[in-house]
């Protein structure tokens, strides 16, 4: 799957600006901050993962197991170059609304 085809999906496009914002997030942030389901979620995560969008460190916090997300620089750019060229779609619709 390309990149532009990944970041168009709604919940990877909410996790990347999410990322893209707070830099990093555990998996329970994202989760209250994403309306979908616990597996739904995942494989997103996952798919943004195998693109090399976003990092995971599985760390420990007590005896519990934490996730933390992290935007990666080429999700960094990704991400930049995709709402570049939503904004230049978004500029050329209103041009025709007028």
């Amino acid at each position: 799957m390309d990149i532009e085809s990944l970041l168009f999906n709604k919940y990877r496009l909410a996790i990347m600006t999410l990322l893209a914002k707070h830099r990093e997030m555990s998996y329970k942030e994202i989760r209250a901050s994403v309306p979908t389901t616990d597996g739904n979620l995942a494989t997103h995560l996952r798919k943004l993962e195998d693109a090399g969008l976003v990092a995971v460190e599985k760390t420990f916090e007590g005896r519990r197991p934490k996730t933390i997300y992290r935007i990666t620089p080429e999700g960094e750019k990704a991400l930049e170059k995709f709402l570049g060229e939503l904004e230049i779609i978004l500029k050329n619709f209103r041009r025709l609304e007028k």
